[in-house]
């Protein structure tokens, strides 16, 4: 009888390990729109995800004035390790992430990647993707001795990018 008990309690122990086993192929984020966007269709969870995904707020429209740019740094300039970087917007507001609010979003600066990310789609977060969702207007970079080109790109807040519209690039050189 003990046998029985304990081959039955390491089936049951078995099961609930395998099925609280997470996804390998999604990745975590806090973003709203990344986790509205994980589905499974077998569970009440998924369609509640399914259901908020269906409820965000379309990408607001950018103002025909609103720019981005670097307020310090100039294509083609010689600067030491660590670089002062200074963003600079115009004519959208600066916010902090969270809520999506329309004529506003806050800057990422992606070091040594692509010129922009495309309108609507979810910044990544690494190490060439930084954000600063708490509406900074600065920061600090180390970079190695060589070419190396940062990208400015406003987002709404949910990370969602604005797109080229607002977007700029530098490729600078580290002494």
């Amino acid at each position: 009888m003990p046998t029985k008990i304990f081959v039955a309690a390491a089936l049951l122990l078995g099961m609930i390990a395998c099925n609280n086993s997470t996804d390998s192929s999604s990745t975590t984020t806090t973003d709203t729109a990344a986790a509205a966007a994980k589905t499974d269709s077998s569970s009440h969870e998924a369609m509640h995800h399914d259901t908020a995904a269906a409820n965000i707020t379309p990408l607001p429209a950018v103002p025909a004035d609103a720019k981005v740019f670097f307020k310090n740094l100039k294509e083609g300039a010689s600067v030491k390790s660590p670089v002062k970087v200074e963003f600079g917007v115009s004519g959208i507001k600066l916010d902090t992430a969270g809520p999506i609010v329309a004529g506003s979003g806050h800057h990422h600066l992606l070091v040594d990647a692509e010129d922009s990310i495309p309108a609507g789609t979810v910044v990544k977060k690494d190490s060439t993707h930084l954000h600063f969702g708490k509406a900074q207007t600065g920061t600090e970079v180390t970079l190695a001795p060589g070419k190396h080109k940062l990208t400015l790109q406003y987002a709404d807040g949910i990370h969602r990018s604005y797109g080229a519209q607002l977007s700029k690039t530098v490729n600078i050189t580290v002494k």
